[in-house]
């Protein structure tokens, strides 16, 4: 099965939402993991608007690159700027692909209501989904193609 590791600086938001959707999405045809170049925490308001999507992210844990630096990965996504910029080449030679979304943290905290900061968090979760019901097709140009659904 494929392995791919979604990874962005702290794993706290946009690696642990495009784990949950690629789980929620792909979970029988790929083995979906995260990390973060310097592990924070889960992001509770990134668990809320999951779950209002209907993803239960609320059992994964922030865990640090190493963790992975050894095992078999297939290809890794970086999620932000600053994981792209820090690692551009994965040990072990797995291809290294950047898909780059906002910071919902740091657009949140100009917000003025909890309602507003969370409409940033409510966009990065849409456009991660729209991007990982894609990801098969992205695999499969990458050579990694996924067993057929159980459709």
């Amino acid at each position: 099965m494929t392995t791919v590791l979604f990874l962005c600086t702290g794993n706290s938001c946009r690696s642990q939402m495009a784990e949950g959707w690629a789980r929620q999405l792909h979970g029988g045809r790929l083995t979906a993991l995260s990390a973060g170049l310097e592990p924070h925490g889960l992001n509770p308001l990134a668990v809320l608007v999951m779950a209002e999507a209907g993803v239960d992210i609320s059992g994964q844990r922030s865990e640090s690159l190493r963790e992975y630096a050894d095992g078999a990965i297939d290809v890794v996504y970086t999620v932000c700027g600053h994981a792209h910029e820090s690692c551009p080449v994965w040990p072990g030679g797995a291809p290294v692909v950047h898909r780059g979304f906002d910071d919902p943290p740091a657009l949140a905290a100009a917000a003025a209501t909890e309602e507003e900061a969370l409409g940033h968090y409510r966009r990065v979760r849409d456009e991660i989904r729209a991007w990982i019901e894609t990801l098969p097709a992205e695999l499969e140009a990458l050579g990694l193609p996924l067993p057929p659904t159980d459709a």
